[in-house]
């Protein structure tokens, strides 16, 4: 897979391989098998997804990728872990916000490096709970510092605001990268964050492109669904909510469904496919928990969508109520959004 340049001679893979699904906490059912997950990370990394995406509160996933990176050594040899990037957050809990002390990024970096068994991580993504805990600057300030030391390639964000972006730049602490929700079904960062970023050369990195695995062949056609496998599932249920209800999903996923059919693919590439190819994206994340999706994984940067196909998906989009407000602003402060987050894992 060609590589896209995230930061200044730092390359990643457009497609990005998720982490949150191999948390222990993530399944509502089932668990994960250590081996079996270390062993669909190496094929990834084969197949040219090398950038792995994870977190400091994804419990198990730090340590397990550290398990796949010395697996990878032993196999091809000590250079081999350097063709893989690691990207990481460092998320303060929340019920420490007012009282922050910033020696605390340094704590959870450090733990992150032991747990990875590496001395430098490549990116690291900083979360901050509630806007009105005003230090989310000064552990920002931090992660520059610890950059600084060389323990920190680069220092990206996750799910800030435009305003708050703005800040950040405007006080000397620009990212490299922003992680946010985007997707056919989420389009809050339209409001005018994508093309800031996108002016000052901050790289966009979207999740949710599937909805927790609801833009599938598996669901078109189904009725409402009321039991939940995932977190994943119950998040991205209430975004269909808010995109404009299940009526609505279904439309546009029997338009994905004709689209695939075009493109001899199948609806989970279409949806990537598509957030990837907006102007401003950098990378799509895909939270793969094994080996079923990757060939198609690896079509989502080829994919290249007609006239007519984006007229249509418009035509869609258009007729979408929401998600409505600043991207996060849900999950930051909506009781229903914000009960699927685990605030104080650290």
């Amino acid at each position: 897979m060609k590589k896209v340049e995230l930061a200044p001679n730092y390359w990643i893979s457009p497609v990005i391989k998720g982490g949150w699904q191999l948390s222990s906490g993530h399944s509502l059912t089932t668990g994960i098998s250590e081996e079996q997950a270390i062993a669909d990370i190496l094929a990834f990394v084969d197949a040219g997804i090398s950038t792995l995406d994870f977190g400091d509160i994804y419990t198990g996933v730090e340590s397990l990728v550290g398990k796949a990176l010395l697996r990878l050594r032993e196999r091809d040899g000590q250079d081999a872990s350097l063709k893989v990037q690691l990207h990481t957050k460092y998320v303060p809990n929340e019920t420490s916000l007012d009282s922050y002390d910033r020696r605390d990024a340094r704590e959870i970096v450090l733990r992150s490096l032991e747990r990875l068994g590496v001395k430098r991580v490549d990116l690291v993504q900083f979360h901050w709970w509630r806007y009105e805990a005003k230090h989310y600057l000064g552990a920002l300030e931090e992660l520059f510092a610890l950059k600084a030391e060389g323990l920190i390639r680069e220092v990206g964000i996750t799910n800030f605001d435009l305003a708050r972006v703005e800040e950040m730049v405007e006080a000397g602490l620009q990212p490299a990268s922003i992680q946010l929700q985007y997707s056919l079904l989420d389009r809050r960062a339209e409001g005018g964050l994508i093309d800031y970023c996108s002016s000052k050369g901050i790289g966009v990195l979207c999740y949710g492109t599937v909805a927790g695995g609801y833009i599938s062949e598996k669901y078109v056609g189904a009725p409402e669904k009321s039991d939940f496998e995932t977190r994943s599932n119950v998040k991205y249920r209430l975004i269909i909510e808010e995109f404009g209800g299940w009526e609505l999903f279904q439309e546009l996923l029997q338009l994905l469904q004709r689209i695939a059919e075009n493109h001899q693919t199948d609806i989970a590439t279409i949806s990537s496919a598509f957030t990837l190819s907006q102007p401003g994206v950098t990378g799509v994340i895909v939270g793969a928990r094994n080996l079923n999706h990757l060939t198609n994984n690896l079509q989502i940067p080829e994919i290249a969508f007609t006239d007519a196909e984006k007229a249509a998906i418009a035509e869609v989009l258009g007729k979408s109520s929401g998600p409505k407000g600043e991207v996060y602003g849900l999950e930051r402060y909506d009781e229903r959004h914000r009960n699927i987050m685990h605030t104080n894992n650290n």
